[in-house]
């Protein structure tokens, strides 16, 4: 292999909610970047909340749990508490919503949010996951809470062939039968040869049905979907080719699919009288929920072009989710009194291109510029699939959008960054017609378009070598649920130019804070505020949920401290803090709290790891989510404490693994189900404690 490839830039890590931390240790911490910056911006001198997810710590959480929303929140604490399904409503960061990337490639559909953007691959393709905390307009349309970007694994390897394999199984503790166990299987191959190198990789997951402390099956989410009782796959290729030793181009490929088997149909539970959602074992009416994406990612990299570092990137994203039948009052026809059961399809097709062009030492000064332009065409729409009607028109969204970030070191101890990114965003809505639940009305179809200029602007200042004060300022730009906004329209003689429910959501976020560092302590605190005037939240009336427009204010403290006790022992703390309020009357004031659709509650999180010697390592983490109150008395959410272990062991041959998931096997409803909505179908316990014992072999 080219001994050029040993130059590849490594991913920065930055201490934030969690002592995330993804450094070799013969490589000064200094030299690493974070590569969803777009910048390639250094640990000293970033102004922005990043956290990187190592690969390590991925391993360790996969070991606990294979669901990819568990692991963010079992590692984030500005991140919402998971919802245990498919669904991944009410999951914000921050109170926001969350971008979802792998590679850089956009997985989210803000188009028509269908809460399933968390489920699109699986993560032990994942080499890190690489978090951009608060509203950042850096990639786009959909990041005003963060950018959560899976970064797949590396295929340049100095062998000409390395291959690992492992498998686990996963069972509760209190009550096992043939239908409770889970099982998974990964295998993976990469290599290199002259100026090529490849990755092959595949992961087949089989769910079993979930328990609650009591040993009682766990109720299953029968139309919005469910990880529990359901088989995933996913398929992953990487194809990479050197023409020099600054020039590259990766091809990457990534198919995922999660398919309910249909073995268990919920069975609604009574809020008002604390009883849960429960199961039965019975085939649900219509056709299995399913998560489908393929993910299609060409990348030229010229890190060489004139004393400039090209990025030239065209990608592919094809998504289908489906959910299950249901007799939901909007699927109902009032001219009928036949009970109708029909199932909705979302369906997005992706198409994009991101060119970025940085130079260092511009004007030979201390100025670093990096310019590019993004352009995405998203076409999305939503079908009721048994009864053959549309429920969200086909509706294609085209942006363009140009760029360019500034970062200036006028002396050594501060560093300037600021950036605009110009947005020019059109939708291509036809005429078409709601369904009869929504009165049947014909609405005009148009293009509306949409210009807006966003900003950014840091600064970072070292007091000391060890200890420095960070500020910064970031707009996020994004889109209502589209089409919930257009299915919702109930009047007639209406227009798509005409609904100022289409509007952008543009989200301020100010934050400031101070680190400290060096070998043994890693401590930041940070403050931030995030507003928007035009802000989006969902609200049920009737059953139906529709988009309502109003101002949006959210606040709150990121606190954490790592500890290295020796070259054993470390202790890790974080705690978020946060607190947030919408404008219900239209006054121009806040006035009401948000509930657990929108905002996570207070978290801790304490984790302690240890290296005992070269083969024996163990890790022992808890998760504490406090109690919130709501204006709403209903939603009242009483906390929990969740507690898992883990320990791996080096065998003379492969690794054995072996953990235990809510170790105090802790009785709770879930965050969601307590305070999101107020719905009996919906009133889910937590999963019980489970055991999981697996084994990998490299060779």
């Amino acid at each position: 292999m080219p001994l050029y490839k040993n130059k590849l830039i490594v991913p920065l890590t930055i201490f934030t909610l969690s002592p995330l931390y993804a450094i070799a240790e013969d490589v000064p911490m200094d030299t690493y970047v974070v590569e969803s910056s777009r910048m390639n911006t250094t640990r000293q001198d970033s102004s922005q909340v990043v956290t990187v997810i190592n690969h390590k710590q991925i391993q360790q959480q996969l070991a606990i749990s294979s669901d990819s929303s568990q692991v963010l929140s079992n590692l984030l604490p500005a991140y919402s508490p998971n919802t245990q399904k498919l669904n991944n409503s009410s999951q914000t960061f921050r109170g926001r919503t969350v971008l979802y990337m792998i590679d850089g490639v956009p997985q989210s559909n803000p188009l028509r949010e269908g809460s399933r953007s968390a489920h699109t691959i699986d993560l032990s393709m994942v080499e890190r996951i690489e978090v951009i905390h608060g509203a950042t307009a850096i990639h786009g349309m959909g990041a005003t809470g963060a950018i959560i970007n899976f970064i797949t694994q590396s295929n340049d390897t100095s062998e000409p062939l390395k291959q690992h394999v492992n498998v686990q199984m996963t069972m509760p503790t209190n009550h096992l039968n043939s239908d409770s166990p889970s099982y998974r299987a990964s295998y993976n191959a990469k290599g290199s040869k002259d100026n090529w190198d490849y990755l092959f990789a595949i992961t087949g997951d089989a769910q079993g049905i979930y328990q609650d402390s009591d040993g009682d099956a766990i109720g299953a989410a029968t139309v919005r979907g469910d990880i529990m009782d359901s088989k995933s796959y996913d398929g992953f290729m990487k194809l990479g080719y050197w023409f020099s030793d600054s020039q590259n181009l990766q091809f990457s490929y990534n198919r995922y699919q999660l398919k309910g088997d249909m073995n268990y149909t919920g069975v609604a539970g009574d809020r008002a009288n604390g009883i849960a959602t429960s199961s039965i074992k019975q085939r649900p009416e219509g056709k299995a929920p399913f998560n489908k994406v393929e993910t299609y990612n060409l990348l030229y990299t010229d890190t060489d072009l004139s004393g400039m570092t090209l990025k030239a990137q065209t990608f592919y994203q094809r998504f289908k989710g489906r959910y299950g039948a249901t007799t939901s009052s909007s699927f109902q026809d009032p001219s009928t009194s036949e009970t109708i059961y029909d199932q909705s399809q979302n369906e997005s097709d992706k198409i994009g291109a991101k060119v970025t062009l940085s130079k260092q030492d511009l004007f030979e000064q201390p100025l670093k510029v990096t310019g590019g332009l993004d352009l995405l065409k998203d076409t999305t729409s939503q079908k009721l699939i048994l009864t053959d009607r549309t429920y969200v028109p086909e509706t294609t969204y085209y942006n363009y959008a140009p760029f360019v970030q500034l970062e200036y070191k006028p002396f050594e101890r501060l560093v300037l960054q600021s950036g605009a990114r110009y947005e020019h965003a059109k939708l291509d809505i036809p005429d078409y017609q709601t369904v009869a639940a929504r009165n049947g009305v014909s609405v005009g179809g148009g293009s509306p378009t949409f210009d807006k200029t966003v900003f950014n602007a840091g600064a970072v200042f070292k007091l000391t070598p060890q200890v420095s004060v960070f500020a910064n300022y970031s707009q996020g730009f994004g889109m209502p649920d589209v089409g919930r906004v257009l299915r919702g329209v109930s009047q007639s003689g209406q227009t798509v130019n005409s609904l100022i429910d289409l509007s952008p959501i543009v989200t301020d976020n100010y934050e400031g804070g101070l680190r400290f560092n060096n070998d043994n302590i890693h401590f930041e605190i940070s403050y931030y505020e995030s507003n928007s005037k035009l802000g989006s939240r969902i609200v049920e009336n009737d059953g139906l949920y529709t988009v309502k427009r109003e101002r949006k204010e959210i606040k709150g403290i990121e606190t954490s401290l790592s500890y290295q006790l020796n070259s054993i022992h470390q202790l890790e703390t974080s705690y978020s803090y946060i607190e947030g309020e919408s404008d219900t009357d239209g006054d121009g004031d806040v006035d009401t709290k948000l509930t657990g659709a929108n905002i996570p509650p207070n978290r801790l999180r304490i984790a302690w790891t240890a290296q005992w010697n070269d083969k024996f390592s163990t890790m022992l983490q808890a998760n504490h989510n406090f109690d919130r109150s709501f204006d709403d008395e209903e939603l009242e959410f009483d906390g929990y404490t969740l507690v898992d272990a883990s320990m791996q062991y080096q065998l003379p041959v492969g690794q054995l693994k072996f953990s235990v998931a809510n170790l105090l096997n802790e009785d709770y409803f879930t965050y969601y189900s307590q305070s999101a909505y107020k719905n009996d179908d919906f009133y889910f316990k937590g999963r019980g404690r489970t055991v999981t014992l697996g084994y990998g072999l490299t060779f």
